[in-house]
């Protein structure tokens, strides 16, 4: 009989303010017991942290390589939060094995950083295979030079090649959500364990379905997952057992406050070296602010029209010189811009939907989809006007010709969140990559308001 021994992470977003206790774990678990496997399921970085930010995400890297991880897949954070470049040298440098089955190049080549599987053999020789899966978001990631393919075009394929090498379990790293874990447990008889992640679930004592044991440890670092695997003298797998510990519970020490803070810190000194722009007293006045959004986004995209919520800048833009590090604070998401283009109907209906929320969204403290603000905030229009009282739509100081087609510019995280439909149902959309917003507004202020010297 043998025991292995697991220890998971998954949506840790660059919540560094956890790590100190999730490392010192880690450290103690492994020396107790050199022999355990150590795991992440993705979205270990995320940009809203300025150290992550400032090192294209090479500081989650190096934490993980210090944590000594044995395997890790990515989620929609590395994968979509990274332009194709970045993610291409993103594990340059990682000690560890990237598991990744479903993303390829355009060439249909798999990506240099990642390998189908990985086979583990164990002190007694069982052989324990590890599959890795991403969320599939075909309309970011195929602008974005990537090819995703849903998770049913190719598991059966690498689980097949799996049992041709006589493994006694097999693993999925799966950043792909619980309902879609559920599911898999269902279809999939072979997979023995699911290490979850993506929809930030957490399972205290693991979940059982049907032959196969699912584990997830929420987000943000607040818990460490623990899987222990069970093989009898026949090799055969005979218990999962799954917990997790609350990083809660964990002891703190002296210096964890301050490392802390050095990774805030350095973030901050690294992004103020760059200058973004002098900006004139006019944006003592807030709204200026939000009128210089729209007039980004619009210039970027080459529209005329622009729609954005004021929450997105979370601290308004000042006078003076603009840092990097400032315009990082004030716009932490990692969103893209997409245009979209509506029939003259369509555009009526969507600004409908948005007066018809305004008041209920100004107050509003949206979370997640790619949103690292506050509150989700007033909407905000650039060449589009409503008239409440006879709810007729303006374009450019006409009235709407309900047949023609206009196209706007918004972020793409309008897109993802449930309460304008129009845009998803009728809308003919496309990614602009690799710029995020701010990087988009970091653009416009350079050209017209440039550094004095």
């Amino acid at each position: 009989m043998e025991t292995i021994n697991i220890l998971h992470t998954n949506d840790l977003h660059s919540h560094f303010e956890e790590w100190p206790k999730l490392s010192r774990y880690i450290a103690e678990a492994r020396a107790k017991n050199p022999d355990l496997l150590l795991f992440d399921i993705g979205d270990f970085m995320d940009r809203w942290h300025p150290l992550t930010e400032a090192t294209d995400g090479q500081i989650n890297i190096d934490l993980m390589n210090q944590a000594g991880y044995d395997a890790v897949t990515i989620g929609n954070n590395e994968g979509i939060g990274n332009s194709h470049e970045q993610l291409q040298h993103l594990f340059d440098h990682a000690q560890f094995d990237v598991i990744l089955d479903n993303l390829y190049q355009k060439d249909r080549q798999r990506p240099k950083f990642a390998q189908p599987y990985k086979i583990i053999e164990t002190k007694q020789q069982h052989k324990i295979g590890v599959i890795g899966m991403t969320a599939c978001y075909p309309l970011t990631y195929n602008p974005n030079g990537w090819e995703i393919k849903e998770v049913d075009e190719v598991l059966a394929g690498v689980i097949a090649e799996l049992k041709t090498q006589d493994v006694s379990a097999i693993i999925l790293l799966s950043h792909l959500g619980l309902p879609t874990d559920r599911r898999l447990a269902q279809d999939y008889p072979d997979l023995d364990l699911i290490l979850g992640s993506h929809t930030h679930h957490l399972l205290p004592e693991g979940e059982q379905v049907n032959q196969t044991m699912l584990a997830a440890a929420g987000k943000y670092g607040q818990n460490i997952g623990n899987v222990t695997l069970t093989f009898n003298d026949d090799g055969k797998l005979d218990k999962v057992t799954a917990y997790t510990t609350p990083t809660s519970s964990l002891p703190e020490e002296s210096g964890d406050e301050a490392q802390i803070d050095s990774w805030l810190t350095q973030g901050h000194t690294k992004l103020q070296e760059e200058l973004v722009a002098d900006l004139p007293d006019t944006f003592e006045d807030v709204e200026v602010t939000n009128e210089v959004l729209l007039k980004s986004v619009a210039k970027q995209a080459k529209t005329d029209l622009a729609i954005l919520n004021s929450g997105l800048a979370v601290t308004p833009l000042e006078p003076g010189r603009l840092t990097y590090d400032e315009l990082h604070q004030s716009m932490p998401h990692p969103m893209h811009l997409i245009r979209v283009t509506l029939s003259g109907y369509n555009l009526w209906r969507l600004i409908r939907e948005m007066e018809k929320i305004r008041l209920f969204l100004s107050r509003y403290p949206m979370n997640g989809m790619g949103f690292r603000g506050k509150i989700f905030g007033n909407i905000r229009y650039l060449g589009i006007d409503y008239q409440p009282e006879t709810k007729q739509v303006y374009v450019k100081g006409q009235p709407l010709d309900l047949g023609k087609h206009y196209t706007l510019t918004t972020v793409d995280h309008y897109l993802f969140i449930p309460f304008f439909p129009t845009i998803e149902i009728a809308g003919e959309i496309e990614f602009l990559f690799p710029d995020f917003l701010r990087n988009s507004v970091a653009h416009y202020l350079k050209q017209n308001y440039p550094i004095k010297e």
